[in-house]
């Protein structure tokens, strides 16, 4: 998943042998209007039930008054969700060619996250990871077999790097099997384990051939599945403030929950996408850190809309937590995803301490939110607008300050 300068790509447009079976070879990064394919689109949706489950999962734990298990079992679920679904994004980028058994092999994957997060509830309230392992399994089985395909039709390095990538899959399955075998108490040390292993296939199958990615391509995944995940955070805390509304008559106590909700997700939404991340994915080291750091990323979204549930239960009495409690569920995750955007996209563009310092200011007082009890997601809600406003605002100056500096040039 790293980038190809210095690799010599098939060029883009080149035409492809009629018929059901073609051979999948590297696509070229200059392909223009590369944009995602229905298939992708349909991979992601069914990507979003998993990241559903696992959500609905941290609710119940978390107003149950069990935080510390429901965040594992849900980093844990997730890792497994996310890393099937990056592996998939990046080499599709550089290797879908959309014939027959590509197809076939990909309508398995999703065939494999649905029995996964079938296996869900049960990794969070029996700490039986049989399911969730197995649509693990099948998930990474076929794209261990989409790698092999490519090394058929790959000269020298490429080949190697796609053989490494196979076998890197393969051996990691095996040792996945410890969630199911191993004792209880054994088993957060193995997913630690087992995650590290997975995190270094990439760098070990591409350390003397870099795969041909397309950084507008995978800009606009990474995008689309940032939307699915923020709209997954606004549907589930809809139906729960409709539930509470039509069980408990409370919508007085909910009305500072749904709108801080609402003006967070917005804020989210626009504080993401207000930088052209594809131009800063050039180089090897910058493309591992943006597309891991994704995790938290997506982490966070997700976790954002479990908060404002656990907030919707607790303002109407049937969450067994505090007050304090329920608002960290939103403002926590809130300051992580500001944070880690932060890092990954903002500070790359942001010109200046005052620019630099907005987003991570606003986490800062994020998290102070957590202390006004009830009107905790509000606040929230409000800081990251005024984050937003103040944003825009700063960067309008600096254009404004340019344009002037440009007109007083010849002048002077």
């Amino acid at each position: 998943m790293t980038s190809s300068s210095g690799q010599t790509a098939a060029p883009s447009g080149t035409p492809q042998p009629p018929g059901p079976l073609r051979p999948l070879t590297a696509r070229g990064r200059d392909e223009a209007h590369r944009v995602a394919s229905p298939l992708e689109l349909l991979f992601d949706l069914c990507f979003v039930v998993a990241v559903a489950q696992a959500g609905v999962q941290l609710v119940h734990a978390v107003a149950a008054g069990h935080a510390g298990d429901g965040i594992l079992n849900y980093a844990m679920a997730f890792f497994a969700i996310w890393w099937a679904w990056m592996n998939f994004t990046w080499f599709a980028s550089a290797y879908d060619n959309d014939d027959a058994l590509y197809r076939i092999v990909t309508l398995v994957q999703i065939a494999g996250v649905l029995v996964l997060a079938a296996g869900i509830s049960r990794a969070f309230t029996e700490h039986d990871f049989l399911l969730v392992v197995l649509g693990y399994v099948i998930m990474r089985l076929a794209m261990a077999g989409q790698w092999l395909r490519a090394a058929r039709s790959a000269p020298d390095a490429e080949r190697t790097a796609a053989l490494r990538y196979a076998s890197g899959v393969l051996l990691c399955q095996v040792g996945w099997l410890g969630l199911v075998l191993l004792p209880e108490p054994a088993r957060p040390w193995v997913f630690l384990v087992m995650a590290l292993a997975e995190l270094c296939v990439p760098p070990y199958a591409e350390r003397r051939h870099e795969t041909s990615w397309h950084p507008h391509h995978i800009a606009e995944r990474y995008g689309l599945f940032t939307i699915i995940v923020l709209g997954e955070t606004i549907a589930a805390a809809t139906v729960a403030v409709k539930s509470a509304v039509d069980d408990h008559d409370a919508l007085t106590e909910l009305l500072p929950i749904a709108a801080g909700g609402l003006l967070i997700v917005f804020s989210a939404w626009w504080i993401y996408f207000v930088v052209p991340i594809h131009g800063h994915l050039r180089s090897r080291g910058r493309a591992f850190v943006w597309g891991y750091g994704h995790y938290l990323v997506f982490t966070s979204a997700a976790a954002i809309g479990a908060g404002l549930e656990v907030a919707v239960e607790q303002a109407v009495g049937t969450a067994h937590i505090s007050a304090l409690s329920a608002s960290a569920a939103v403002t926590l995750p809130t300051a992580l995803y500001l944070l880690t955007v932060w890092t990954l996209h903002a500070r790359h563009y942001k010109v200046g301490p005052a620019q630099q310092l907005v987003l991570p200011v606003t986490a800062l007082l994020v998290v102070c939110c957590t202390f006004l009890a009830h009107w905790a997601v509000l606040a929230a809600g409000l800081v990251s607008s005024a984050a937003v406003v103040t944003g825009v605002v700063l960067t309008a100056r600096m254009a404004g300050r340019e344009r002037g500096a440009r007109a007083a040039g010849p002048a002077g």
